[in-house]
């Protein structure tokens, strides 16, 4: 099943996509968290302990040409957090930037980029914010996105999130990067409530 990953920031349409499903019904979820994942092992590992990662892992090194099983993510992610104790936070953090870095190069539009660091961060991080929604599949999977405004901040949540480590560092480091870079560089990203500690969502407020 195909489906643009094209980002816009129009104001309309702001129900959340629905998950995307293989013909086993295993949802999916966007390659770049498998990618972007190994580029940081390879630099800051070196190339046999990347491969050693995802083969434990039991995840295919293979450079995916679409959506990737959702848990093929949750076994890698599980892999380093049981092979690498002390610094897959770091890992992650790192992964998740690169991720968010791809994303604004590659899937948002230059005059949308353009047209959200022009305008002041009350304005610019709840477009963004709706953008995020229509493409939450692409790093939400199965889980259900939701996005909701209280003063100053919002809140972005990941129920069910399928992917949630302690702390999301992942997902933490991909909001703090577009949200940063887009609506306003003194934007702040707080990680509430983890799926991965027991809550029943993940949480992460995007102050303004």
């Amino acid at each position: 099943m195909a489906r643009s990953t094209r980002w816009s920031c129009r104001t309309r349409d702001l129900r959340p996509s629905s998950p995307m499903l293989d013909d086993a019904g295993v949802a999916r979820i966007g390659p770049n968290a498998l990618i972007q994942t190994d580029l940081v092992l390879i630099e800051r590992l070196g190339e046999v302990e990347a491969a050693r990662i995802f083969a434990t892992a039991g995840v295919s090194r293979d450079v995916p040409d679409g959506m990737v099983p959702e848990t093929d993510v949750r076994q890698l992610f599980d892999a380093l957090m049981s092979e690498r104790p002390d610094d897959w936070q770091v890992l992650l953090t790192d992964a998740g930037t690169r991720t968010a870095d791809y994303v604004m190069a590659h899937r948002i539009p230059r005059f949308a980029r353009t047209t959200l660091r022009l305008l002041p961060s009350r304005l610019a991080a709840p477009l963004l914010a709706r953008a995020i929604t229509r493409h939450a599949w692409t790093f939400a999977g199965s889980g259900a996105f939701g996005v909701t405004r209280h003063a100053g901040t919002l809140r972005l949540t990941i129920t069910h999130n399928p992917i949630a480590t302690p702390g999301c560092p992942w997902h933490k480091a991909v909001f703090a990067r577009l949200f940063r870079t887009l609506a306003g560089p003194r934007i702040r990203v707080e990680h509430e409530t983890c799926c991965a500690e027991g809550a029943a969502a993940s949480t992460f407020d995007i102050v303004l």
